[in-house]
Order: structure tokens, then sequence, then C-alpha cells
């Protein structure tokens, strides 16, 4: 089966997962420190707003937007080449990225919450505003990160700095129930659209291809009208 183009909607949030493939080196503070930063670069200069992003030596996750369809796909493709560069050669992401688009208002938190647990998932981190490689620390309030895009979602979490960081850290610390974690896992894997009805139905209208698996099955033999 041809595998599908990447899916692409103007001015939609994405979710991004890229693995790693194993380094001979063991990675460092530094290696990742440096990971980070060109991460901060490449999206400056490919006009990516990123509104969340998790960091571990086996994972990248993103939720941005980017300024163009072919954006996303540039980001990693630069990134590949500097830490294929800093490892002296060699592929550096098993497979093809996964992406999904996820539906404001409904999906871009529980997709944040998702994103920003990788580390606890992975066993890196007790709690996730306490990993040095994420966003996750400046949506809770212990660090920054200069170089995010706060989505609208996270600006409603509160009317201040404090009360937005507050409800957010709630947020983190209860997780994801395993239907909504099922459903981003799904989405991401199919490299579907993730919302109700209406929001595909609007971004189906410039989205690049098709938002959804088609039904399974033959479809349905059309009517035979009724002789005279």
């Amino acid at each position: 089966m041809a595998r599908l183009p990447r899916l692409y909607a103007p001015d939609t949030p994405q979710l991004v997962q890229a693995i790693l493939l194993p380094a001979e080196q063991a990675l460092t503070v530094q290696v990742l420190d440096t990971w980070a930063a060109w991460l901060e670069t490449e999206t400056a200069r490919l006009r990516i707003a990123v509104h969340g992003w998790a960091l571990t030596p086996h994972e990248l996750l993103l939720l941005a937007t980017p300024a163009g369809q072919h954006g996303l796909r540039s980001l990693l493709q630069s990134l590949g080449r500097r830490i294929s560069t800093q490892r002296k050669g060699g592929a550096v992401f098993a497979g093809r990225y996964r992406s999904a688009l996820v539906e404001p208002g409904a999906w871009v938190l529980p997709a944040l919450v998702w994103l920003e647990t990788l580390p606890v998932r992975a066993g890196l981190a007790s709690d996730a505003e306490y990993w040095r490689w994420s966003s996750a620390r400046a949506h809770a309030g212990a660090g920054v990160c200069g170089w995010l895009t706060e989505h609208e979602d996270y600006w409603a979490c509160g009317n201040t700095p404090f009360d937005r960081q507050a409800f957010y850290r709630g947020l983190l610390h209860e997780g994801l129930g395993s239907s909504a974690q099922g459903r981003l896992d799904a989405a991401l894997h199919g490299q579907w659209a993730l919302g109700d009805s209406a929001f595909l139905e609007r971004i189906g209208q410039s989205a690049s291809r098709r938002l959804a698996p088609r039904p399974r099955g033959r479809p349905p033999k059309p009517a035979t009208p009724d002789p005279a």
C-alpha cells in the first residue's frame, strides 16, 4: 500500500512524534542541551510556532503550528542532519516522523499533557515539570522557555500567569485517561486529524489530503429503482 502524503491544514496545530535511533556514545546533559538549542534555532528559522515540546534520549515530541506545508518536514530534516554530523554520520530517526492535526478548544491541552508527560512515562522523571528538556517547566511555573508560543487554549487556563500555571500543573499531575491517550495514540499512528465532525469539515476544505481513514468494507450498492 502506498503511503499517504503528509497531512497539513493551514493555521492548525500538529502533534509530532519522531523516534531517535540509539547512539553509540552515551548521551550527556550537554548533548541534550545542544539538541534543544538546535530545536529553538530551527523552529525560529522556519517560522514554526512551538506550543509544547519534550525531548528524551529516545524521542522528540512537538505540538506546533508551522507557517507552511513543508515546515515540519524541513525541521526534522535539519535536525537529523545536525545530529548525524554530531554522531559522525548515519541515520538518526527510526523511520518517518508521525504527525496528527489536533482541534483547538478540545485537543490542544490533552496533547500538551500527553507530550509533556513523556519523561514520566519513560521513567526518566518523577514529575513532568522537573524534566529539563521540556516545555512542562514553563507551563507549570518551574522554569522559563522564551521561544514558546503559548496557544490560546493555554491562555484560557487562567487570568494570570500564576492561575494558568496552577491550573495546568493540576492537569499534568492528573494525567490523561486511557480513552484520551488512546485517541491521541491512534491519531498519531494513523497520521489523521483528531477532532469533532465540525472541525474535520472546516479544515477539510483546505487540508492536503483526507483527514480520516475510509470506512472498512465495500461501499453500499446504489439502490435499484423499482420498474415502472
